[in-house]
């Protein structure tokens, strides 16, 4: 596991392109099979493509706001107070991997941009606890959890198809989010996350040669420059 961790590391610090990257790719291979696959012409792609960009309009905005408020929420002083008492829980390395990734595992489920947020909040909370962590695997443990977002309480679709009207209201009609989010294989499934998640990331953990240890200093100096730029 652990070789396998770091050959994963090593390509993906070598090779892996910037996310604009892949969204021209995809852009590109979406507008070619429409072209190639279906009777649309080139411009009939382009115009498809606008049409589509503006129509995902208020979907859009719902998700920024979902996004704000989170981070709003997460920043909070109640938030940071809480943060900071639950890092000293973390004793060792193995712990605060294992306790960042369930904090943000429960965070993301309650909200994906309060998750986000505190996810990584709470990484570098340890990290100035724990010195020994590294720190790579720490910040991908605070963002791992997102993969439950879905099954959560902001979970985009659930909450659309849930909504009345919504686009696609006379194929599947209205389903309640009894049947999806607080649906029994859901709540099954978020719970094996919770435990699984945890432990592979703890799996993970390099050996202290291989080790990468930021120092809390940079830390401190960082959360200072964003306090003076904010207020």
């Amino acid at each position: 596991m652990k070789t396998l961790t770091r050959w994963s590391n090593t390509l993906m610090e070598r090779y892996l392109p910037d996310p604009y990257v892949f969204v021209a790719i995809l852009t590109l291979l979406v507008f070619s099979l429409g072209v190639l696959l279906t009777d649309s012409s080139p411009l009939d792609m382009v115009v498809h493509w606008g049409d589509g960009f503006w129509g995902l309009l208020a979907f859009t905005m719902q998700m920024v706001i979902i996004l704000v408020a989170g981070y709003v929420l997460a920043i909070s002083p109640v938030f940071k107070r809480l943060l900071s008492t639950l890092a000293g829980l973390a004793k060792s390395p193995g712990s605060a991997i294992l306790l960042v990734t369930f904090v943000s595992l429960i965070a993301c489920w309650i909200n994906w941009g309060f998750g986000l947020v505190i996810g990584a909040l709470f990484a570098k909370e340890i990290a100035r606890k724990v010195t020994t962590v590294d720190y790579r695997l720490l910040i991908a443990s605070a963002y791992s959890g997102f993969i439950v977002f879905h099954g959560g309480l902001s979970g985009s679709i659930p909450l659309s198809i849930a909504t009345a009207d919504h686009p696609f209201a006379d194929v599947m009609g209205v389903v309640p989010t009894s049947e999806t989010i607080f649906s029994t294989y859901n709540l099954i499934i978020v719970i094996a996350l919770l435990i699984t998640v945890p432990l592979l990331n703890r799996f993970m953990m390099p050996k202290r040669e291989d080790t990468f240890i930021i120092d809390p200093k940079l830390l401190e100096e960082e959360v200072k420059a964003t306090e003076n730029k904010v207020y």
